[in-house]
């Protein structure tokens, strides 16, 4: 090469590099959406999850599905007026926790959905509470897709889809439904016998393959009901979406809008935030995804506003939008009242009037007031699931005395709400217990009763407590958190003894493999839970809160972090 060839290629070079300098400016790729301009798109995902049947207003007017669609009609308005567009999902669990809705089989929450104009939902667990022809009804009677990619029929086929497309703004995002593997576990056995529930964090990483292979989506979502576990500590529960979003590559997967839990998802340095209706609310981010949930009920629409430009997703705001949600305030005079948080929303009159009919039928019979109790009866998720409760031994007596059973085994998953002090109705009784399971009836020699304990007493509750976590009543013992053992001290006042013969009941839940406790092959009782339970109350007539507290050092857990539960 001539000098003088090199000498002109350096002269090129020079003014290239003067050239990118003085249009600098021009060429940087911009870092806002307002540098980006017309290149940047925006939309928004509204969300909820576990709605449990909460299709009409609580006493107290607190969230119901008509003051959740005035709710999402004006963000839908406000993102439509500053160029955006929506997309409306469900993290799932649409069914029981209220028994207008499950007497009704849900139809009233779908018949809602579709009038709020859900654009998909994750399949739930408690999709699964009634036989598999209920919920084919309830998806004929969706207008909107029930997404689930790893629940597999007999013959290798997805019960569910594994995900759809949505073009929101002129952005293709794919949405993809998972669901919980413990749904094999908690689930009633009778009614997924014909499906298998794998692994999501393995279907995940074959959809996104498939969906990207196809060049089908900008962006990839997740819809889903697996639970947030902070740091992905998950204890006894199947991994959730801390986990699923560690496991893909990072960027595959960019937004996860979860369920199952019942957590509002506002994190604070990595750990859950001390977060009340109104505060902000910061979502969980892991491995380049962002990870959302909106609690329980209905009770906040979760607003993620999105900005996408350059290829990227970027969260512009996310807040937890309360829905006629109340806060409890001390006045001057030290009262305790409620006062709203944030603006009052108006319910949706069409839909309120839609719904109004079956919120009214069967009222006479839910509303018969059976007894009385003179004190709180704690069904509270948070303590029934990682303590004796007076409500969780309650229900375990009832069911015993019912049969005349040494032990009563209850499933602290099965209790669903607290009962008030006051009058005690039959809504109550479906409210506590709204699931249908019968009662059995085991025969055990007492080395038999241990070794089955050895597995129901030692479930590892976690952070958010397990709904394996068991109700006892009629036995003194000790537990061994470590060795994963248990030390019975008496049975039903008669002592114990390992050659000895003793009873016990169990929901046909647990006793079918339910919540990962043993199979047997007990009794059928014919009873129904709640019968029981409405027998009991109804008999009793006065309920003393006192009487069923639990008894210090009855059951003692050792070498936990925690005295009343199997903890690490």
């Amino acid at each position: 090469m001539t000098n003088k060839l090199i000498k002109g290629l350096v002269a090129t070079a020079i003014l290239a590099a003067l050239a990118g300098c003085n249009s600098s400016d021009d060429d940087k790729a911009p870092t806002t959406c307002a540098e980006a301009g017309d290149a940047c798109t925006i939309f928004t995902v509204l969300h909820t999850n576990d709605n449990h049947g909460r299709f009409w207003e609580n006493k107290d007017g607190e969230y119901g599905m008509a003051a959740r669609k005035t709710l999402i009609e004006q963000i839908r308005a406000e993102v439509a007026a500053n160029g955006g567009e929506t997309l409306l999902l469900s993290g799932g669990d649409i069914n029981t926790g209220v028994p207008e809705s499950d007497l009704q089989d849900a139809v009233p929450d779908f018949i809602g959905m579709n009038d709020i104009g859900y654009d998909a939902m994750a399949v739930g667990n408690h999709e699964f509470d009634n036989p598999l022809a209920v919920l084919d009804s309830q998806r004929s009677i969706a207008n909107f897709p029930m997404l689930a990619a790893n629940i597999y029929r007999a013959d290798g086929t997805r019960y569910f889809d594994a995900y759809k497309v949505f073009d929101v703004n002129g952005v293709k995002i794919a949405v993809i439904g998972l669901t919980t593997e413990d749904t094999a576990k908690i689930s009633n056995p009778e009614f997924i016998s014909g499906l298998t529930f794998t692994d999501p964090k393995e279907e995940a990483a074959k959809v996104i393959k498939e969906i990207k292979d196809a060049k089908a989506a900008d962006l990839i979502f997740a819809t889903t009901h697996m639970g947030h576990y902070a740091n992905g500590e998950n204890g006894s529960n199947a991994p959730g979406d801390v986990a699923l979003a560690n496991a893909l590559a990072q960027g595959e997967l960019q937004a996860v809008i979860g369920g199952h839990s019942q957590n509002p998802v506002c994190m604070e340095g990595g750990e859950y935030a001390d977060f009340t209706p109104g505060d902000e609310c910061a979502p969980d981010q892991q491995n380049g995804t962002y990870i959302m949930q909106a609690h329980e009920w209905g009770k906040y629409v979760g607003r993620a506003d999105f900005e996408y430009f350059n290829g990227e997703l970027h969260l512009a705001s996310y807040k937890l939008v309360p829905v006629n949600l109340l806060k409890k305030v001390t006045d001057a005079n030290g009262e305790e009242t409620k006062e709203l948080v944030g603006e009052a929303i108006e319910p949706d009159a069409a839909l309120k009037e839609l719904l109004s009919y079956y919120q009214e039928r069967g009222q006479g019979q839910l509303d018969e007031i059976i007894a009385n109790t003179d004190g709180l009866l704690d069904g509270e998720r948070a303590n029934v699931r990682k303590m004796q409760t007076n409500l969780g031994q309650l229900v375990a007596e009832a069911q015993r005395s019912k049969v005349n059973a040494d032990v009563g085994v209850m499933n602290s998953g099965g209790v669903r709400a607290s009962i008030e002090a006051g009058d005690i109705s039959y809504r109550d009784v479906l409210t506590v217990q709204p699931f249908g399971n019968m009662l059995t009836l085991s025969t055990m020699t007492g080395a038999e009763l241990t070794e089955y304990l050895n597995v129901v007493a030692t479930f590892d509750v976690g952070e958010s407590g397990s709904g394996a976590y068991p109700q006892l009543a009629g036995i003194k013992m000790d537990v061994d958190c470590e060795a994963k053992t248990v030390s019975i001290n008496d049975i039903n006042g008669k002592g114990y003894a390992a050659d000895a013969t003793y009873t016990f009941t169990v929901p046909s839940f647990n006793a079918a493999g339910g919540d990962g406790y043993p199979k047997l092959n007990p009794v059928q009782t014919g009873y129904v839970d709640a019968e029981v339970l409405y027998t009991y109350f109804k008999d009793k007539g006065d309920i003393k809160a006192t009487d069923y507290a639990p008894v210090a050092g009855d059951i003692q857990f050792l070498n936990s972090n925690s005295p009343l539960a199997c903890k690490r």
